[in-house]
């Protein structure tokens, strides 16, 4: 048992707890999405003790060096002093610029920041309303290409961000930016690798973000990109994925809809299963895979399972707090 100083309090914490866990138990006011270590809404500074390596992985390098880590994923082994971050340091002021949207229920918004933000092509970053929610959403932008930040947001029937989004924000509205985070992006070098892609849902956004970076950046390996949906009309990026394959020869995009179609284009089937009935043999290939969480840590297997080298496997699952049974928060 460890003790968690924070805010002028001391608490117990019992083994196989967070810190999160203990601080939200006694009744402290943390930020929080995912409590998973994904969505890094909850990150803190420790002022005294030392966090485990683990909760200040994907933290940029400037960040750790000033104590920054995930509590959701920190077991304390020793006593701990902790404290809020100043958010100023962390957020930076954004307004929205222009909002698209796709049916049946998913929208692109562009936003631009005050301060530029130094990204890479399938990160994501932390969105703030004017009231504290947060929610975690990657990038479809490409910082070499795209002066507007970009991204896809699916609305979810309780879901109080994505609602928002879709049904109330407006150009010229104002959130605030964190980030970027994560390590599923484009790596220049090794030009001839083959790429496989695979996304659900709006995890095509980091994904066509990765393929324009790759492409921009002279890739000459093949670049397979397969999106699943359950439907046909989920497929909202179809339409320019279409105009990326004919404009790149080393550029294959495949529809994917597994509740059934027979309409020309688009195959029956899984996104995760069609690429892997595809390819066999992934043994020095990069693989991307984006969306949610359940394939992406399939797929992770199965990739692996193909050949693939666990250093070639970049991923950014989506994690959800479950819809179904309470509102979230």
């Amino acid at each position: 048992m460890s003790i968690v100083e924070y805010d002028n309090q001391a608490f117990l914490c019992d083994e196989g707890k967070t810190v999160l866990d203990v601080l939200l138990e006694n009744g402290q006011d943390i930020p929080y999405s995912c409590k998973m270590g994904v969505c890094v809404a909850c990150v803190m500074r420790v002022i005294e003790g030392q966090v485990s390596a683990d909760s200040q992985a994907g933290l940029r390098e400037t960040l750790v060096a000033q104590g920054h880590f995930l509590p959701c994923v920190c077991q304390p082994g020793a006593d701990l002093k902790v404290a809020r971050i100043d958010e100023q340091d962390l957020f930076s002021p954004a307004v929205v610029l222009d909002i698209d949207y796709l049916p049946p229920d998913v929208c692109r918004i562009y936003l631009q920041p005050a301060t530029p933000l130094y990204y890479r092509a399938g990160q994501f970053v932390n969105l703030r309303r004017e009231d504290g929610l947060v929610r975690s959403y990657s990038l479809a932008s490409v910082p070499s290409q795209d002066q507007r930040l970009e991204f896809h947001v699916k609305k979810f029937d309780r879901g109080q961000m994505s609602s928002w989004i879709v049904d109330d924000l407006k150009p010229g509205h104002h959130m605030s930016v964190q980030g970027p985070f994560g390590n599923c992006y484009y790596r220049p070098g090794r030009a001839e690798q083959n790429m496989l892609l695979i996304g659900t849902g709006t995890g095509l956004a980091p994904l066509i973000g990765i393929a324009r970076d790759a492409l921009a950046s002279g890739h000459r390996g093949q670049i397979w990109l397969y999106h699943g949906s359950r439907l046909v009309d989920g497929l909202y990026g179809d339409d320019p994925l279409r105009v990326m394959e004919q404009s790149h020869g080393n550029f294959h995009y495949v529809a994917c809809v597994s509740g059934g179609t027979d309409r020309h284009g688009f195959r029956s089937g899984r996104a995760d299963d069609l690429a892997f009935d595809d390819r066999t043999d992934l043994q020095d290939w990069r693989i991307f895979l984006c969306g949610y969480a359940k394939m992406v840590y399939g797929a992770k297997t199965r990739a692996g399972d193909a050949g693939a080298n666990s250093t070639n496997i970049y991923s950014d699952p989506y994690e959800l707090k479950d819809l179904r049974r309470q509102p979230r928060s």
